[in-house]
Formats: structure tokens, sequence, C-alpha cells
């Protein structure tokens, strides 16, 4: 269907069931493979956070509703760590930081970005799973500066943060699986990924935007600043 939709964009007419066919007939197909995912929980370490959220990923306008995680490549050259700010609202890529440790400076390094993008009267939810990134004081502090509110999910419930998850597997889907990295070097691939998310909200179609990218759609709405 993306598919289709691109080359409806670009004046390009086919139907859907053409396009199936000459897929078919050239063995494309998306690859889904499943990893073990990184997990950044240590404890109790801070007191409990509720679920505001509760699985309702839905956002009337940008920065109300945000969600955020860390995930996790291995590489022959070594482990690249990605943590972004994703909004419910269409899906865009707020804000993210990537580097080669799961620290709390590349999760508060993100967050800084993002809040140093928020108009004055903003101050969106934000979502986590219960990893201690989300539960060390910098964060903390930063959330209670900026009048923003924690929402966490339950210990080791995935769906809690599927949103998010969701993101992380297209993601992989399209730019890190089925490819082999034999001699990137974490830099390059740090660089590729960069340029993938830039991507993604520039140009990566959705069903659920009538077909527009991230980008495109705030600009149909006059949202883009």
């Amino acid at each position: 269907r993306r598919i289709h939709a691109s080359l409806k964009k670009a004046g390009m007419v086919a139907s859907e069931k053409v396009i199936r066919r000459l897929m078919k007939e050239e063995n494309l197909a998306v690859r889904c493979v499943k990893q073990r995912k990184y997990s950044s929980y240590a404890g109790e370490i801070s007191p409990e956070v509720a679920n505001i959220v509760n699985r309702d990923f839905h956002a009337e306008a940008p920065n109300t509703k945000w969600l955020t995680d860390i995930t996790e490549f291995s590489i022959s050259a070594g482990k690249i760590y990605l943590s972004p700010i994703t909004d419910c609202f269409d899906g865009l890529a707020v804000s993210w930081s990537i580097g080669t440790s799961p620290s709390a400076d590349l999760v508060n390094g993100m967050l800084d970005e993002a809040i140093s993008l928020l108009k004055e009267n903003e101050h969106p939810i934000i979502h986590s799973d219960r990893g201690a990134h989300y539960r060390w004081p910098g964060w903390i502090q930063r959330m209670d500066a900026a009048w923003l509110t924690r929402s966490m999910s339950k210990k080791g419930c995935s769906p809690d943060n599927s949103a998010c998850e969701g993101f992380f597997g297209r993601l992989k889907n399209e730019m890190f699986y089925d490819r082999s990295w034999k001699g990137t070097s974490i830099d390059e691939f740090i660089a590729i990924l960069d340029d993938y998310i830039r991507w993604y909200n520039e140009s990566q179609i959705k069903k659920s935007l009538g077909w527009m990218s991230p980008l495109e759609y705030r600009r149909s709405l006059d949202l883009a600043g």
C-alpha cells in the first residue's frame, strides 16, 4: 500500500493488485526479525509513577503527548543506542540522541533538545517504561522545571508503550535488518541512523496521515515551524 501511494503521489498509475503481483514476482517483501529488547530496568530506584497514558496513544494536537524509550543496535564494530521522543499526534520524531552508551547524558540531552522546541504554553505528558534513565534525579529535575507530566508503563509490560515500540520496529525493518553492517564503523552507522530518522520525518508516508509524512501532514495543517 505504501508503494502504491508513493507511485500515485509521483503521478504513476498502477493498481494495488498489479503492485502486489510485481512484488511477488520479484520476491520483494518486508522482513520482520525479532531480537531481544534492550532493558534499562534497574529496580524501583524512585517512587512509582502512574500510567496516565494507559495505552491511549491518540493526541488531538502536537506536543501534548510524547513517548520515549531506548533501543539497541549491535553491529560488528560495537553497540549503538538510540533514544528518541516521538509525538502521538503524528508519530514525528521530536528529538533524538544516538551514542555508544545508554547513559543519563543520552536521554537527558534528548530531553533538553525536545524542551527547547516547546512553546511557553506547551507542557506535554512524557510516557516511558520503568527504565532507570527516567527515574534518575537529572531526568526528574528537567521534567519538573519544564512543567512536564511523567507517565510510566507497568513493569515488563511492553504493550503499555507499543506505539514507541512500533516506531523502533519500523525503523529496524527498513534500515537495519537484512543488511550487512560488516566494515561499517560506529560513526558511519550513527550518521546513517540519523539520516534515516530525518528522512522518516520528512518523507516516510503513513496511511493514518492520508499518505503524508509527519512533516507534510503538519505543513498541510499549517503546524510546521
